[in-house]
């Protein structure tokens, strides 16, 4: 397997039948690639999708990726996120993490009703509770030994930016469904394109600079005028993409060709 002239080598499958992007596979076990692919790697300028497992040992060695090593480490972490919030001043919803010989304290902090998730893993709204009285919290602490408990703030959207290279890509609205205060699509949620707010997009992509998340889909939520992170999603879907005709293998690689992926 060689590659052509000014090609990029990736190991992830996101851009797996770009003409210019030899995409390598991933196997874990580095000695499993030939030695060619093994000096591809290892010689390239960039390597692309990388993978958690590669991102960090890649950075280690030097090499430049994309995704960011911080995109890998952050996105998709709920309880890692809201630390980096917080130590970098991003408003986001009062919020604290608490272990299982902690979990009395949970009622001296937070008054009903209040959001509790699954801290780790969680995607597309599932993992998610509105905890409204004691019988909710008592089902919810007996499945999740470290519970991750967050203000509720009340509204009926929510709004997604997707950044690629800090670059807006996308805005929209998620609009809930009745009678579920969760937005996410799968959820029975919706997408609006309408009034699209430029202070909540400037709010996603100063948050994704500061957190050197560069492949990310922000949700922001605006309760009494101020834009409030909620979290940042590494898995971000591609539902709006395609309601706005827009394919996102596509502006990868165009933002790939003009140098502007990395």
């Amino acid at each position: 397997m060689i590659a052509k002239k000014n090609s990029f080598v990736a190991l992830g499958s996101r851009l797996k039948g770009v003409p210019e992007v030899l995409t390598l596979g991933v196997k874990p076990n580095f000695l499993e690639y030939t030695l060619m692919e093994r000096e591809l790697i290892l010689g390239a300028g960039v390597i692309l999708f990388p993978t958690l497992n590669y991102a960090q040992f890649l950075t280690t060695l030097g090499k430049k990726i994309f995704p960011s090593l911080e995109t890998y480490l952050y996105a998709d972490e709920k309880i890692k996120q809201t630390t980096l919030f917080q130590m970098l001043g991003i408003s986001h919803p009062r919020t604290k993490i608490y272990y299982h010989l902690h979990h009395q304290d949970i009622l001296k902090d937070f008054t009903f009703p209040f959001v509790a998730k699954i801290p780790r893993c969680s995607a597309r709204g599932r993992g998610v509770f509105k905890i409204d009285n004691r019988k909710e919290l008592e089902e919810y602490l007996s499945l999740f030994r470290v519970a991750y408990i967050q203000e509720y703030l009340p509204h009926k959207r929510d709004l997604r930016v997707v950044l690629i290279n800090y670059e807006p890509a996308l805005s929209y609205w998620r609009i809930s469904s009745s009678g579920d205060f969760r937005t996410n699509l799968s959820q029975g949620g919706k997408i609006s394109f309408d009034d699209i707010p430029w202070q909540g997009v400037a709010t996603a992509q100063d948050t994704a600079r500061k957190c050197k998340l560069n492949d990310v889909g922000i949700d922001l939520i605006n309760s009494q005028g101020r834009w409030y992170v909620i979290e940042a999603n590494m898995k971000y879907g591609r539902k709006g993409l395609k309601m706005k005709g827009l394919d996102l293998k596509e502006i990868l690689r165009k933002k790939l060709l003009s140098g502007e992926l990395f």
